[in-house]
């Protein structure tokens, strides 16, 4: 029997799900789904190197330009006889063990029985550690690089375009790229920086706050920056954040938010950069987190460094309060018997920050036939649907658009997904109401920049 979605559900679901800087589908006139449509001029795909049977090494492969621009994007099925039997090095943020299960369990399964691509899962501390390997290659001249595929956004995807060091013009070619709404200016933008086809999407996320419904009620709970400083000064060491800055995206993002509260209009930051309206907000966004900081945990002399000692802290009935993007909330880390099971997810009501994340491909990658293969995919949309499910581990929203989505299974999967985020996620209409574009990323510079400065050093 065929399986029927309708379509007011599916809208519903794409509305929290398919974060954005506008509403999902808004046209962009400048990017449109067919700017890249066309096939490039190279017709010859050059025959994958055999590897021996059983062997995890990396096939060798001619220099990384060369490689890429024999590939036809246009006949796939010889982009997958290409990348047969290569190891590709994803170089990808290892702070959650959840999210790296997911990855080498859905993923590194699926490249290997598949298409028999090994899946070399490379940790970083930082993204911006893969950003520097790629650029200390090009200034040492070096034709072929160690990085094939790269979780990416925001400034440091900006680094490698300005750099030159993207592979370009792939992403929209991609088999599953038509599930993504490329009109979407959240997905054309990536914090204000076009896209222009050097990066495909692979979830989005939504900054939420965590709490412990047996220590604390829901109408306790501040729902503003201006509730939350009165609640922290209230309950003294209760409350801290993530220190802003490198491996501490979800501070910059917490410190972000009170800047588009304070200034009273979150738009204004998503333009391009303007150093006026810096100049005289930072003034006050500093004001605040001084005038936050001795009611924090040890007074604020010290942060945590990430989200898992956040979590740490929540566990431990420390603090009560922790920090996540996951559409499910808490409930990987509920799953992991990292947080409590009575935690759950809550948003004040505006001004809470969502995006898209990305896959980028270095212009010098190894393996770019590989990398291809594995960004497609990642747009699988089964296994979109598994990404959501709290107990796979990675709990962030799709970064596909589910109506696009013809397949029954497919379109079952997903709308089952969706219903099953449960009880510690944030309810929907709240995740949507609070919803707000993130900013370009000469702020987040800034604000990570001067932080340290203006409020930690004070």
């Amino acid at each position: 029997m065929r399986y029927v979605i309708h379509r007011q559900r599916w809208l519903a679901l794409l509305l929290v799900l398919c974060i954005g800087l506008t509403a999902c589908g808004a046209a962009d006139p400048t990017i449109t789904p067919d700017s890249s449509a066309a096939a490039p001029t190279a017709l010859l795909v050059e025959p994958a190197p055999t590897v021996a049977p059983g062997s995890t090494e990396a096939a060798p492969t001619p220099t990384s330009a060369a490689g890429a621009a024999a590939l036809n994007l246009a006949d796939w099925a010889a982009v997958e006889a290409a990348a047969r039997g290569q190891t590709v090095n994803w170089y990808i943020w290892g702070g959650a063990e959840g999210i790296n299960s997911f990855v080498d369990t859905f993923y590194g399964q699926a490249l290997k029985e598949r298409y028999d691509i090994t899946l070399n899962r490379v940790p970083l501390a930082d993204t911006v550690d893969a950003v520097n390997q790629v650029l200390s290659e090009k200034e040492a001249g070096q034709a072929v690089g160690a990085v094939d595929l790269i979780w990416i956004n925001g400034e440091n995807f900006k680094s490698l375009k300005q750099a030159d060091m993207l592979l370009p013009d792939w992403a929209q070619q991609l088999p599953n790229s038509r599930y993504v709404d490329w009109s979407n200016p959240a997905v054309n933008l990536d914090f204000g920086e076009p896209v222009e086809n050097m990066e495909s999407p692979w979830s989005s996320a939504q900054f939420q706050f965590v709490y412990d419904t047996a220590r604390m009620p829901a109408d306790e709970l501040p729902r503003s920056y201006a509730e939350l400083k009165d609640w922290a000064c209230a309950h003294p060491g209760r409350f801290t954040y993530v220190a802003p800055g490198p491996g501490g995206f979800i501070g910059t993002r917490f410190v972000k938010q009170a800047l588009y509260e304070i200034s009273g209009d979150a738009e204004q930051w998503a333009g391009a950069f303007n150093q006026a309206l810096w100049d005289t907000w930072s003034p006050q966004l500093w004001q605040y987190l001084n005038e936050l900081k001795p009611c924090l945990w040890r007074a604020g002399a010290t942060y945590p460094k990430d989200e898992s000692e956040a979590h740490q802290l929540f566990a431990n009935s420390e603090t009560d309060f922790t920090f996540v993007q996951a559409v499910v909330g808490p409930g990987a880390l509920i799953s992991d018997g990292i947080v409590p099971p009575t935690a759950k997810a809550f948003v004040f009501d505006d001004n809470m920050i969502g995006d898209f994340n990305y896959v980028a491909i270095p212009a010098n990658a190894p393996h770019p036939a590989a990398a291809l293969v594995l960004a497609n995919l990642i747009l699988d949309p089964q296994l979109q649907a598994a990404q959501v499910l709290p107990e796979n581990g990675f709990g962030l929203g799709f970064g596909i658009d589910i109506t696009r989505v013809d397949d029954p299974a497919a379109q079952a999967a997903l709308e089952s997904a969706g219903a099953q985020l449960g009880a510690a996620a944030t309810p929907a209409d709240e995740l949507a109401r609070s919803l707000r574009g993130d900013m370009v990323a000469e702020y987040q510079n800034l604000i990570e920049q001067e932080w340290e400065r203006n409020v930690l050093q004070q």
